[in-house]
């Protein structure tokens, strides 16, 4: 137990009150009178209700999830987080974006409470009793703890139980449907989100720190993320008035959400950094719009105008902004998709936009239309970073393009570290780093880095070095002679190296660190070899052309029909859904690159005609690679991708659904995933699927094996066991099969292992059969070949109870997560229990 002094240090600690509405708090004081009950329902990343009693002068705290229930048999799950400030009792409004707990908050019951034992002693014991004399709770009511599961990481989960009374209720209609108004304002969570009052580091009022309100009035959604266009590498600018040339900056790209003075700001992989540039918030959240979509490049620029990554990276470190927001590109505006309108008339827009926005931090990219090479040249004589050329009437197109086209003064581009070269000098950690690039799919040695390193750089890089170690080189061709004094690392980490270009081995002359990139994943880092200027306008030239049915290429692969409605009833086109998987690929390729696929394919969308295919076939975009693979009869070649361009290709070609084997294409006879479907009969709840989920679960987990779940986008859960490759495919299948025959054994009325349907009738069926080599089974992320174009979302164990359905999210709708539900999933080694 907490000293009384200490009890508010967690939420303190989470908390930055001067970006924050909610109340910072003052020491807990000693109770007095009648002791105060309260509940917030919270809208954050779930929704869910805090419920509070006070306690010696805070607020003990549980959030509940499903709410609290007057039916005595509803056991609502209560989770104990931090103790709280009395003074948050009356706090109703809107948490910002970016900080914690950000979301709506609304008072939805208050009254008194009176504990029927001590509570300290019921903490202790894990059991409360009390009586509540809210506005809607009222009566008796119990607190249980639950006993401590390996994987809860310290936290407490209760029970609140209603005690039958004469208050409790077995309403067909639970209360938390009844009642959704404030008990303090009457309003609903939505009018209180438009009152929405969002911190300002410099408010109009001039007092740090005072809430300002922001488009009162507006509810308006974030416009969803946009993958970046990205420019080609090209060996001279190209000419002609049909190009915009602008300044090409060293920085972070940053995709900027806003909506009612809400801001979100991510990376061009989608990644939520608004926390890491909230110096830009207030003035993008000032911005005279209701919604908009802002395309840019944050970075740090001297007197003379150049940008440096190097410093860039500093300031982030210091974390007192004094950066820039240079924009060129306006994809939405108060509710209008602007990308199909020519770049001409996008940049017009986002220049009246900026108009008031003052001379930082938000600065309007302008350009020079024409004499491209004479602005590379300025560009050469001022020492800057190179110039980025766009053609004037061109679409927005994510992905790698030809309608873009960047052209560097000098050499610099991403390489992955695979290890460093130990100092002789004591405080130096290392005196040089070894790095690598993908070249022809395969990651190569490309030399050392030796220079470029501040004091500051070298200590934070050594101790990123010492968590990603590994005894062996990632790579086959380092030098013996470099090899024997190295240490190496996973290949994940990302730098900006500036370099004076290549030996003839491919290595990098006089390399120069600037900075680690947490922006770009290590398997997109390829060697930039510049495509020469002809070739790349007439490329443009020919796919570019905004009134045609072509879409350009994206991520290499040319798209036909981009407009053809993929899914009708939610107006999702083949754009749409390469968009998708764009934003998604981070997520998606771990686990479905390298593994031999089947695919469902839908040329006309979800209500024409499908096929299902498993071989190749002539006429495939180049990004699905082919392997021949032994069959009964025989053999074939099978089909399966590597990266960002095979998600696109499969779009390109109407595949709608993306089916993968449980081995990989270097080891087809050696699996490695094993599934099982837990496919419930149409008339079986979807909470009942989830507690069969987890008794599965529980089944793996005596046996040594840990699984992760997964929303199918269907009906039901797959749940997921990773595995060291080394048994065989009947000893898979067998194993996959004597789990779902002894479930169906011993709970012979919830359970079947029998596809019949006649056998399935209110009953799960636990399928097995996707074990068996050549079969296949939904890959995490894929979209589904329904109307309501879901996708197959993997979960943690810990938010698979929050799941109303199958279908949790959907292509139009999906929102990259944070961090990775199944976390660890490829840390995982264990093999299958034998006997």
């Amino acid at each position: 137990m907490l000293r009384d002094s200490d009890r508010l240090k967690e939420y303190r600690a989470k908390r930055d009150f001067s970006r924050t509405p909610e109340p910072a708090p003052k020491r807990p004081k000693k109770s007095k009178g009648k002791l105060r009950y309260l509940i917030q329902k919270h809208d954050a990343r779930q929704l869910h209700y805090d419920f509070r009693l006070e306690h010696k002068g805070a607020l003990l705290s549980w959030a509940i999830p499903k709410g609290p229930s007057l039916n005595p048999g509803d056991k609502r799950l209560a989770v104990r987080v931090e103790d709280h400030p009395l003074e948050y009792g009356e706090f109703e409004g809107t948490i910002p974006e970016g900080e914690y707990g950000a979301g709506t908050v609304m008072l939805w019951d208050r009254g008194s409470w009176e504990p029927r034992l001590d509570v300290d002693a019921g903490l202790k014991a894990g059991q409360l009793k009390f009586n509540l004399y809210g506005k809607r709770l009222k009566g008796g009511w119990a607190l249980v703890r639950l006993k401590g599961r390996k994987g809860d990481r310290g936290r407490e989960n209760w029970l609140l139980i209603k005690e039958r009374d004469d208050i409790a209720r077995d309403d067909k209609r639970p209360l938390i449907e009844r009642e959704k108004t404030s008990v303090k304002s009457g309003r609903e969570m939505r009018e209180i989100a438009r009152g929405r009052k969002v911190w300002h580091s410099r408010p109009a009022t001039g007092k740090k720190g005072d809430p300002e309100i922001v488009n009162p009035g507006k509810d308006l959604p974030l416009p969803q993320f946009v993958a970046p266009q990205l420019a080609t590498l090209v060996e001279a600018a190209p000419a002609g008035n049909d190009w915009l040339h602008e300044i090409k900056y060293d920085g972070y790209r940053a995709v900027t959400s806003i909506a009612g003075g809400r801001v979100v700001i991510r990376t061009r992989t989608g990644l939520d950094w608004t926390e890491r540039f909230r110096a830009l918030v207030p003035t993008l959240a000032r911005l005279p719009c209701d919604t908009a979509l802002l395309d840019g490049e944050i970075a740090v620029a001297d007197a003379k105008g150049h940008t440096d990554f190097g410093a860039l990276q500093d300031a982030l470190a210091k974390g007192k902004g004094g950066y820039n927001y240079y924009l060129f590109d306006l994809l939405h505006l108060d509710g209008a998709d602007l990308r199909r309108k020519p770049l001409v008339e996008r940049k017009q827009r986002l220049q009246a936009l900026l108009k008031n926005a003052g001379r930082g931090p938000l600065l309007y990219s302008d350009h020079v239309r024409g004499e491209g090479a004479r602005v590379f040249e300025r560009a050469r004589a001022l020492k800057l970073e190179g110039i980025v050329s766009k053609q004037a009437n061109a679409q927005y197109r994510s992905g790698r393009t030809r309608s873009w086209l960047k052209c560097k003064v000098g050499d610099e581009q991403e390489f992955v570290i695979i290890g460093w070269r130990p100092s002789d000098k004591p405080r130096r950690p290392f005196s040089s780093l070894l790095i690598a690039v993908h070249d022809k799919g395969k990651l190569r040695y490309a030399g050392r880095v030796g220079t470029g390193f501040s004091d500051q750089r070298l200590g934070d890089l050594a101790s990123k070095l010492e968590r990603h170690a590994r005894k062996r080189p990632p790579v086959p061709d380092v030098p013996p002679d470099i090899a024997r004094k190295a240490r190496f690392v996973e290949p994940v980490l990302v730098a900006e190296i500036e370099f004076r270009g290549w030996t003839r081995d491919g290595l990098v002359r006089a390399g120069a660190f600037k900075g680690l990139r947490g922006d770009k994943p290590a398997r997109e880092v390829v060697r930039e070899v510049p495509v020469p200027k002809t070739e790349a306008v007439r490329s443009a030239k020919k796919s570019g052309n905004p009134g045609s049915e072509e879409g350009g290429a994206v991520e290499g692969v040319r798209i036909t029909h981009p407009d053809r409605l993929f899914y009708p009833e939610r107006k999702i086109t083949k754009r749409d859904l390469i968009d998708y998987y764009l934003k998604a690929a981070k997520w998606m390729l771990p686990h479905i690159a390298g593994r031999p696929l089947a695919l469902v394919r839908c040329p006309d969308g979800v209500d024409g005609e499908r096929f299902f295919q498993k071989h190749a076939s002539q006429g495939w975009p180049d990004a699905f690679k082919r392997i021949r693979i032994r069959e009964k009869s025989g053999s074939d070649e099978y089909m399966y991708i590597d990266d960002a361009a095979g998600l696109v290709a499969a779009a390109q070609m109407g595949v709608l659904e993306l089916h993968i084997w449980g081995a990989r294409v270097d080891a087809v006879e050696k699996p490695d995933r094993l599934v099982l479907d837990l496919d419930p009969d149409e008339d079986i709840p979807f909470k009942r699927v989830i507690e069969a989920a987890r008794d599965l679960r529980a089944r793996l987990q005596r046996l040594g094996l840990k699984s992760f779940p997964m929303a199918t986008g269907g009906k039901g859960i797959h749940v997921v066991v990773p595995l060291t490759r080394g048994h065989s495919w009947e000893e898979h299948r067998d194993f996959a099969e004597a789990i779902s025959r002894l479930m169906a054994e011993e709970e012979p009325d919830h359970f079947t292992a029998v596809m019949s349907k006649a056998k399935r009738r209110g009953k799960i069926y636990v399928d097995y059969l996707r074990n068996q080599r050549g079969s296949t089974a939904i890959a995490p992320y894929s979209s589904r070949a329904n109307k309501n174009a879901s996708i197959a979302i993997p979960v943690s164990w810990e938010s698979l109870g929050r799941l109303k359905n199958a279908q949790p999210m959907h292509v139009d709708d999906f929102s990259a997560p944070r961090s990775d539900p199944w976390k660890g999933y490829f840390q995982v080694k264990q093999k299958l229990p034998r006997g």
